[in-house]
């Protein structure tokens, strides 16, 4: 068993040998339980791989370490065209809107086209993800950051408290996984299922309702917006589980390398949600 180089995920991951590869996997996830954070195509991805696969001996299995240099790849396009944006909007506030739509369509766009085609695992794909992904973290965090809170507190201290606070919902989140407190069943993906498309819901209905003036108080910053924010957090906390249990599956199952393109779209998808929600409940806070 080979253990990762990542500091971060030395010692997270558990030595369990399996008869499918024999690699080491994230945790004390459940076998047949893996699905990701995206609430369609991401359970099928998994069974691609996972469901009468036979290890091929020209394909070098995917291991933990395939899944932090990927998921690091990812990250790093998205920040740097995050700062891009950010710097371009500072210098002409006007960019601001079409960025940011920009950025959400397309990476939408590309969610849609990786889950229900089955491309989760195209490189092409996942990094284009991420470019448009930048370009909407960094029009939305000059948004909040500059435009929305009022009163002494800086873009820069709300952006990192929403940073740090996204990393520690990470970490935390993995530890719960590794020391088993919080077990992916099949009855816990279809709760967080349940709740995710519930949200997804209420999200629409209040657009809808926007367009036409009407207020539901679901994104005005009271307290019902507050609540409604700390329930996405939670529910993207949870869906950490299920990208920790997709990439425990694919390892025990023998996956090829490439599938950890996948774990690296699903975990920053949740990665996104989980900062926007964190920058936007800190947006009220700091609010008058």
């Amino acid at each position: 068993m080979r253990e990762s180089s990542n500091p971060i995920m030395r010692g997270v991951v558990r030595d369990n040998k399996k008869e499918a590869g024999g690699y080491a996997s994230f945790g004390q996830g459940l076998a047949g339980a893996g699905q990701a954070s995206m609430a369609t195509g991401q359970q099928q991805y998994t069974e691609q791989y996972t469901q009468g696969y036979a290890p091929r001996t020209d394909t070098r299995p995917m291991t933990i370490d395939d899944v932090v240099t990927k998921t690091a790849m990812t990250l790093g396009v998205l920040i740097v065209v995050a700062a891009c944006a950010y710097y371009a909007i500072s210098q002409q506030a006007t960019l601001a809107s079409p960025l940011m739509a920009v950025g959400a369509i397309g990476g939408l766009v590309l969610v849609l086209i990786a889950s229900f085609g089955r491309k989760q695992d195209n490189p092409a794909i996942v990094l284009t993800y991420a470019a448009f992904e930048g370009l909407f973290v960094g029009s939305i965090s000059y948004v909040f950051g500059n435009w929305v809170i009022s009163g002494g507190t800086s873009a820069g201290v709300l952006i990192g408290q929403a940073v740090l606070g996204t990393v520690g919902v990470f970490v935390g989140m993995l530890v719960v996984y590794k020391v088993g407190a919080i077990r992916v069943t099949p009855r816990f993906t279809r709760m967080l299922m349940a709740g995710m498309v519930g949200v997804l819901v209420l999200m629409l209905g209040n657009l809808v309702l926007g367009l036409f003036g009407v207020n539901s108080g679901l994104r005005d910053g009271g307290p019902i917006a507050i609540i409604f924010s700390l329930v996405c957090i939670a529910l993207a906390a949870f869906s950490f589980l299920l990208d920790f249990d997709q990439a425990d599956e694919l390892i025990r199952a023998g996956a090829p390398s490439k599938a950890a393109w996948g774990v690296a779209l699903g975990l920053t998808v949740t990665l996104v949600w989980l900062y926007v929600e964190i920058l936007r409940l800190l947006s009220y806070i700091n609010s008058d």
